[in-house]
């Protein structure tokens, strides 16, 4: 009976969840709209910089990866707003498993932040004349991108204390992280010593997996996937630590 009794509080939990980010829609719709008029904005100087193909795929990638980053606030402010709302305490009293709960967090969240990879790189394919040849490799990319927003944006959730802190995080971090990782503006033209750190940012293969998955590049994208699985993995392991505590229950954080 486990499992159908975790199943059931999963389900209850996704569809919480789904309605409190459906209530508040303004974050998402940002994350959604922006990415497409930057994009616009941008081409124009990729395109003069690097010819057609190579521009319209540096606008694509580069917008994906640095406006995915932003929505970093999505995922750490489900965690975060209950925290706020003192309902941890409440929750600590339930048979609610940590694993359990972020995963009915994470649930809306990835199916958000696919929606918003889905349709930057849809709008770049109708609208400027990206070629995906290798749509199942792309998927893959971004899937893996994906979980490892997840698991940053818990990993901020558990740790951060205040909504200023998180927006801070998230502003801060996610233009670092997609800069030093080349999504904006290509390693080749950035200092040296930038391409010799950029492997330490989730956003440098995040954007290298992408380009390797529109070249058909399948070990890159591959190796790629991995570690960004592999971030994941780590961000969701230390977050799930944080929300156990020592005793191995939940805590108030």
């Amino acid at each position: 009976m486990q499992p159908r009794d975790s199943a059931t509080r999963l389900g209850v939990l996704i569809r919480h969840n789904t309605l409190l980010m459906l209530r508040e829609p303004g974050p998402l719709l940002s994350r959604m709209i922006l990415p497409l008029v930057f994009m616009t904005l941008l081409r124009p100087l990729y395109l003069s910089a690097q010819g057609h193909a190579a521009g319209t795929e540096q606008a694509v990638v580069g917008t994906l990866v640095t406006f995915s980053l932003l929505a970093l606030s999505i995922s750490g402010n489900a965690i975060l707003s209950e925290r706020l709302g003192r309902t941890w305490d409440r929750l600590r009293g339930t048979p609610l498993h940590p694993a359990e709960l972020l995963l009915g967090k994470a649930v809306p969240v990835l199916t958000a932040l696919l929606a918003q990879q889905l349709l930057i790189v849809g709008f770049g394919v109708c609208v400027f004349g990206l070629r995906v040849p290798h749509p199942f490799l792309l998927l893959g990319v971004l899937l893996s991108w994906s979980c490892t927003l997840l698991g940053l944006g818990a990993l901020l959730g558990v740790l951060v204390r205040t909504m200023g802190e998180l927006s801070a995080a998230y502003d801060i971090g996610g233009m670092l992280l997609s800069s030093v990782g080349g999504a904006l503006v290509p390693l080749a033209v950035l200092p040296g010593w930038v391409a010799d750190v950029a492997p330490a940012s989730p956003g440098y293969w995040a954007a290298h997996g992408l380009r390797a998955a529109l070249a058909g590049d399948t070990p890159t994208a591959a190796t790629a996937c991995g570690t960004l699985f592999g971030t994941a993995a780590v961000c969701s392991v230390l977050a799930s630590v944080r929300l156990q505590g020592r005793s191995g229950r939940m805590v108030a954080l």
